[in-house]
């Protein structure tokens, strides 16, 4: 399960910027049906699959903001949201705190 999950995320990682990036392409990079895959995630994590592929997304972009080399809305933009008020929301659903708020929590400590 562990391999599983890890391998999700890594397709999922590799694919980032695509905005477009759904369950049916993910399913097909692990050989799996849909149902298959969607029961899986929802069994492994409780989440659903773009639940699932949200959540890769937003702490990509946490690991893109400790490194300290992109603004919010470049990050944004690499982890394939185009909406900045949908990052922000997503962000603050994960962290409890919006992005910008978690950049200047970085920079304190």
């Amino acid at each position: 399960d562990r391999e599983f999950l890890s391998k999700l995320t890594s397709v999922i990682e590799e694919n980032l910027e695509d905005e477009e990036l759904n369950i049916s392409y993910v399913a097909a990079q692990l050989n799996m049906s849909h149902s298959t895959l969607y029961r899986k995630i929802k069994a492994l994590t409780n989440l659903t699959a773009n639940e699932f592929i949200r959540k890769v997304r937003i702490n990509f972009a946490e690991k893109l903001m400790l490194t300290n080399q992109y603004n919010i809305s470049e990050i944004m933009y690499q982890v394939g949201i185009n909406s900045s008020s949908y990052f922000r929301q997503c962000f603050k659903e994960e962290f409890g705190m919006n992005p910008s708020e978690y950049l200047q929590k970085l920079k304190e400590s």
